[in-house]
């Protein structure tokens, strides 16, 4: 795999486009804190962004499927760079219309962007490969975030909020750069034939039936929302936490404290799972997350604020992989494209709603009660889900043979 140019060229495009993402991010946050004084209205021009890739999200999986990868990349990186420049109008006139205008732009261009690139992936490694090629690109994106988030905050410390968004302009063009040098083989006869390996025209309707006869599909999905409370929430966290100990590092430090105990998580669960069963797993570092969100009623402490975003990173990165492992042996895997697509679908319209109730409740109840709430939210599901599993004697051990549909 490594003597393939295009590995290397997407690995390398994805860790400089997110260098470019995450300072992006994290200026961001700065801008809001500084222009936006309810949590809520924060959360609603965050959610609006999201909103817009969800609306369009069908459109461009029709156009993925009907364009060369290649092209849809091109121009969804091209719609990056542009969308960077409504940033810079915003921060120069203070308007956040505009900012408003950049927050959909952007996800417009991740809607087409994202698939377009997990739609390549297979194109240009052999099957044998995906999970490791998939593997390396995880590890790569979140190398980024912690380098991007890192060095956003030395910026902030030395020189102006624009130079924040320069550096991702920059970046993008690096990465239209590397994607230009793709060599990708989209010959009719290989579209062909993934098409046929998903038999059905139907959309995310004839998931449900097939969820039904599979259980343990059903309730991992339904616990990987337990994690999105803390995800869905994480950058007005930030923000908030960043404005109670009246630091602006302190974002930074957060986001790379996160990547890299989440990186640590996915290499750990490899040698948790020879003596844990997936079960255990699963519900063990569901029960950790839940911990880790009460830890933030010390968030006016720096170390504690730092080690509880540590401590969710290493159980999100021990969570995931076990969660992803047990959608993908036991689904049938001629609905492996509905269900995933269906699964991103949910996971954002659940994070808008956490996204919106996190901005509310700041603003109500402040940052301590709320994650009282979220924390005893987390732990109650979790138990919950435990006591179902049991009484319904659901296995969620992935070492039988992949499920298939006869």
């Amino acid at each position: 795999m490594w003597r393939n140019r295009n590995v290397w060229i997407i690995l390398i495009g994805e860790l400089i486009a997110g260098l470019g993402l995450w300072t992006g991010i994290i200026g961001n946050l700065e801008f809001m804190q500084e222009r936006i004084p309810s949590d809520f209205l924060k959360a609603v021009i965050m959610a609006i962004g999201l909103l817009a890739g969800i609306l369009v999200g069908p459109l461009a999986g029709k156009v993925i499927d009907q364009s060369k990868k290649k092209t849809v990349l091109l121009i969804s990186g091209f719609g990056r760079m542009i969308s960077v420049c409504f940033m810079l109008i915003a921060i120069g006139t203070g308007s956040i219309w505009w900012m408003v205008a950049f927050m959909i732009s952007i996800q417009l261009s991740a809607a087409f962007y994202f698939p377009a690139l997990q739609a390549t992936i297979p194109l240009v490694v052999k099957d044998a490969q995906l999970l490791q090629m998939n593997g390396w690109h995880m590890n790569v994106a979140t190398m980024a975030r912690v380098i991007g988030t890192a060095l956003a905050g030395v910026v902030l410390v030395y020189w102006s909020l624009e130079s924040l968004y320069f550096m991702s302009i920059f970046a993008y063009g690096g990465l239209l750069i590397f994607t230009f040098m793709l060599r990708i083989d989209e010959e009719e006869g290989t579209e062909a034939l993934v098409k046929v390996s998903a038999p059905g025209k139907g959309g995310f309707m004839e998931v449900f039936p097939i969820l039904k006869s599979y259980p343990a599909v059903m309730m991992t999905l339904v616990m990987t929302l337990i994690p999105l409370l803390f995800i869905g929430s994480f950058n007005l966290l930030v923000i908030n936490i960043s404005e109670l100990q009246d630091s602006a590092s302190i974002k930074g430090t957060i986001y790379a404290a996160e990547g890299i105990a989440f990186m640590i998580g996915t290499i750990v669960v490899k040698y948790i799972a020879k003596k844990w069963s997936t079960g255990t797993i699963l519900f063990f570092f569901a029960f950790v997350i839940g911990f880790a969100e009460l830890i933030l009623i010390f968030a006016a402490n720096p170390l504690l604020s730092v080690t509880a975003f540590a401590v969710f990173g290493f159980a999100v990165g021990c969570f995931f992989p076990t969660a992803m492992t047990i959608f993908q042996k036991q689904m049938p895997r001629a609905f492996h494209g509905r269900f995933f697509s269906f699964r991103n679908m949910l996971e954002r319209v659940i994070f808008q709603v956490v996204l919106l109730a996190t901005g509310a409740l700041l603003d109500l109840i402040g940052l301590q009660w709320m994650v009282v709430v979220f924390g005893v939210i987390s732990l109650s599901l979790t138990t919950i889900f435990l006591i179902q599993m049991k009484q319904r004697n659901i296995k969620l051990d992935t070492n039988d043979k992949t499920a298939e549909i006869a």
